[in-house]
């Protein structure tokens, strides 16, 4: 017996279980891992949004305003970026110029930018990710790209899920998701990380409680 004949009676030998590649293939794929409470949940994102090196912060609906205002005056931001979507009350105690998004705002100007202001879709426990799909509330993915300070509001509970799985259900595979696990980064051959290359160097999520 030759050696090509040795190895591809291995290959049949190997084979010879293996289904019909027709055959449907189950992949019984856990959905969360592990259950938790709601609290439990929420605080498991807190946990891992930190462990990203995102700055996390809690409030209630009614602590918002004071809260962004506080994060923008911190940042020392002159200037806020905001989708048409947020509640305008959302920047009531921001002491820096509103700046809306437009279609024709030219990078260089984005840039120029202090702070951005958005919403989420979802936010997933597990991974510490939050999910952007350019709805009202988020604007243009661009927004959350080039300015350098991106506070992010993210609704407890309603917008908190466990796992990758349940965030996929609530999200619309047409529209521009953005997924976004703490603030840009990335390492060089030397393993030096550097933070805001492809996106804010500074990722503030605001985990706000009772109400919308």
């Amino acid at each position: 017996m030759s050696s090509r004949e040795r190895i591809l009676g291995r290959v049949r030998r190997a084979l010879a279980d293996v289904r019909d590649e027709d055959t449907p293939v189950e992949r019984a794929y856990l959905r969360e891992h592990g259950q938790r409470s709601v609290t439990e949940t929420v605080d498991l994102l807190a946990e891992n949004l930190a462990d990203y090196r995102a700055l996390v912060h809690r409030c209630t609906q009614d602590e918002l305003a004071a809260t962004i205002g506080r994060l923008v005056a911190e940042h020392g931001a002159k200037t806020v970026l905001v989708p048409p979507g947020p509640d305008a009350r959302w920047l009531a105690n921001a002491d820096a110029e509103p700046i809306p998004d437009r279609p024709e705002s030219t990078p260089h100007e984005l840039n120029r930018v202090h702070s951005v202001v958005t919403g989420c879709a979802v936010a997933i426990a597990e991974t510490g990710t939050i999910v952007l799909d350019g709805g009202p509330d988020q604007g243009r993915r661009r927004i959350t790209l080039v300015p350098d300070h991106h506070i992010c509001v993210v609704r407890v509970p309603d917008q908190v899920v466990s796992s990758v799985p349940q965030a996929l259900e609530r999200l619309d595979p047409t529209r521009p998701l953005t997924w976004i696990s703490g603030p840009s980064a990335t390492s060089d051959i030397e393993l030096e990380r550097v933070e805001g290359v492809h996106g804010p160097r500074t990722l503030e999520v605001v985990l706000v409680s009772g109400g919308h």
